[in-house]
């Protein structure tokens, strides 16, 4: 099982980016995805999720309203639409899917439940 987060660079701020996420070796398209951020010296933070049908997404308040989750199950592929980027938005981005407990707005963004990290995409973006 892989998934590769790609479409990060470097991106002023006010800018946007789109990521992708694909996943080979195993199809998805029953589990909720969800993409994380890591900043240089912090640790792992949820940024958004989106449930299997796509029909209801979740996000961090620090992203809401500048980002959108979106998925394609058929091509087995999330993406990650960010706007109005701001240089707190620096960090490496992954995606991966929940495969434990319940789909709940508190449990969407729990890391621990989320499984087969792969590697993820930096974003950069400067003042």
């Amino acid at each position: 099982v892989q998934l590769q987060a790609s479409g990060g660079g470097l991106v002023q701020a006010g800018g946007s980016l789109r990521l992708s996420c694909a996943a080979s070796g195993r199809t998805f398209s029953s589990y909720a995805m969800g993409w994380f951020r890591q900043a240089p010296g912090k640790e792992r933070e949820f940024v958004a999720a989106i449930i299997w049908s796509g029909t209801s997404t979740y996000y961090a308040e620090a992203v809401k309203g500048r980002f959108t989750i979106s998925r394609d199950n058929a091509k087995n592929t999330v993406y990650l639409q960010m706007n109005s980027l701001k240089p707190e938005d620096t960090a490496v981005y992954f995606c991966a899917p929940k495969t434990r407990g319940i789909t709940t707005a508190q449990t969407m963004g729990i890391i621990a439940n989320y499984d087969y990290w792969g590697q993820g995409t930096l974003v950069t973006v400067s003042s």
